[in-house]
């Protein structure tokens, strides 16, 4: 059984046992609060367990590193949607140590592609039309560094309400612990 078939299949069990009602909340987070987080594997619950949070209570938007990338990418737009339209009045970026990110190096990921069949030709193209694939592929130096910047963008944002406190934290995914890099009360 291929795993698309086997999450099928556990879906359809679910829906018949009615599992999705102990799930059930509304469009808006009851703690009005939107995270935006590393997309690693081991923060899937993590992250929210060791802040005290459960289904309901956040807006969480999760992409390699909980990195701000662009101004006017598809995470900073989440975020102005959610403080905009989902009631969302405060804002964290959460970063953590040990981030497979931040030890990204864009040749082996560009060599894989590679491998995969992805054309030197696109490569040149992109270069061309001013894509610097290897800086954006580039992972970070410092998680701290990073989760500074990316308050920084999104509290620097031409279309942020400067009344938002956006927060930073860095998590240990070993242990769950939180440290604080930007209150954004202070900011």
């Amino acid at each position: 059984m291929t795993l698309l078939n086997e999450l099928l299949e556990y879906n359809t069990q679910f829906v018949k046992e009615k599992k999705f009602l102990e799930y059930a909340t509304t469009k808006t987070p009851n703690r009005k609060l939107l995270i935006v987080s590393c997309m690693d594997t081991r923060l899937t619950e993590l992250s929210l367990k060791a802040l005290g949070l459960k289904n309901g209570d956040i807006k969480q938007v999760k992409n390699a590193g909980a990195v701000i990338s662009h101004p006017y990418g598809s995470t900073m737009r989440s975020i102005l949607v959610g403080v905009y339209q989902l009631d969302v009045d405060e804002v964290i970026i959460m970063g953590h140590h040990d981030c497979g990110f931040g030890a990204l190096k864009p040749e082996p990921i560009i060599e894989e592609m590679k491998n995969r069949g992805i054309n030197n030709e696109i490569f040149k193209t992109l270069k061309h039309s001013g894509i610097e694939v290897y800086d954006w592929l580039k992972g970070f130096e410092s998680v701290q560094e990073s989760v500074q910047a990316g308050v920084k963008n999104v509290k620097n944002h031409p279309l942020m309400d400067d009344s938002v406190p956006i927060h930073g934290l860095v998590m240990d995914p070993e242990t769950g612990k939180v440290d604080l890099i930007v209150n954004g009360y202070e900011y």
